[in-house]
């Protein structure tokens, strides 16, 4: 009876045994499948934060790079700029230098022209006299007895045909006021204010007749003198034929040593008996049957001026301005000069 007890309290406490066994075991198991449960739910939400991260840094990979190229760009622009800058500043120095030199010489002309001698009528044109044109270099007013032709015939009061006809059908006042002949009593008054005081003077405009200007034939320059002069200029009227015949007469046998002739062209009316010299055979106009004349017979009526009209050892200066349909002008005028040791000036438009 008591082993049979015993042996029922054994396998009751092997049953408790076990039962606590078991019991652990199931508690293990619970306790493992709920950290796998865990374990699945966190990589899930790594795995998800991870590429998160990873698109993340793409973006800011991305981002930097742009970055880093704009800051490149804008590296290079700052080169170029200071490049630029630095080229700037070298040429604003130069510049600098430049304009100190250039206040250095204007100081040193303007010194040198305070120390220069006040320019006398009797200076070569060619000296600084304030406004003198390089191409009048070496053309000198001097002589003993200096004649001044001046040309006043109706073309000396404009440059083209059509204007010319318009003021000779005009008023006298319109004639006076042509360009050319406003032009044309400058350069007088320009010769005039370099005649040498010793020199005597005579001043005769020409065109279908002559007129002596100023007080005398002769005479030497003073104030009254000029006054006298440049009154009777404001009172000649350009008008007529350019007879260059009649003014070499009015100083033929005069003892004249330098002539200054100022014209537009050569002559258009004479003195001569064309009518019985073959060479104007063709010439209507010098015959008097025509009111026109031809460029050859011009040329043919100025030589035969020359041929008939004798000056002596006289040194002839021309200056001519400029006309419309007289080429031939230049080439007359210049072989006239040469022969005699003087100038043929055709002065540009602004002078004097």
């Amino acid at each position: 009876m008591r082993r049979h007890r015993r042996s029922e309290g054994f396998n009751l406490a092997f049953l408790d045994i076990m039962s606590c066994g078991l019991g652990a075991v199931v508690l293990v198991f619970m306790l493992v499948k709920h950290d796998v449960v865990t374990s699945v739910s966190e990589t899930d939400l790594l795995t998800k934060e991870v590429q998160q991260l990873e698109l993340t840094q793409a973006e800011l990979s991305q981002i930097l790079s742009q970055l880093q190229t704009i800051s490149h760009s804008r590296a290079v622009k700052t080169a170029q700029l200071r490049s630029r800058l630095a080229q700037l500043e070298q040429s604003l120095a130069q510049k600098k230098m430049s304009l100190a030199q250039k206040k250095v010489r204007k100081a040193a002309l303007k010194n040198d022209i305070a120390k220069r001698p006040i320019a006398q009528r009797e200076d070569l044109v060619d000296a600084d006299t304030g406004g003198e044109e390089n191409y009048l270099m070496g053309l000198k007013i001097q002589g003993p007895r200096i004649a001044v032709l001046l040309d006043a015939s109706a073309s000396m009061t404009d440059e083209k045909l059509i204007d010319i006809i318009k003021r000779k059908n005009g008023s006298d006042v319109g004639k006076r006021q042509g360009p050319k002949w406003l032009r044309t009593k400058k350069i007088v008054r320009w010769i005039l204010a370099r005649v040498p005081k010793t020199s005597q003077l005579s001043v005769i405009a020409y065109n279908s007749s002559v007129r002596p200007i100023g007080r005398s034939n002769w005479m030497k320059l003073d104030t009254v003198a000029l006054g006298a002069v440049y009154q009777e200029l404001d009172e000649i009227i350009p008008q007529g034929a350019t007879n260059l015949q009649k003014g070499l007469q009015a100083i033929s046998g005069q003892g004249v040593t330098d002539l200054y002739v100022i014209t537009d062209g050569l002559p258009t009316a004479g003195e001569s008996r064309y009518a019985n010299l073959n060479p104007f055979a063709g010439c209507s106009s010098l015959l008097g049957k025509s009111s026109t004349i031809s460029g050859e017979c011009r040329v043919k009526l100025f030589r035969q001026t020359l041929k008939d009209t004798f000056l002596g050892p006289v040194k002839v200066n021309v200056i001519l301005l400029p006309i419309e349909g007289d080429p031939d002008a230049v080439n007359e005028y210049w072989g006239w000069t040469a022969r005699s040791g003087g100038l043929l000036i055709s002065p540009a438009v602004n002078w004097p």
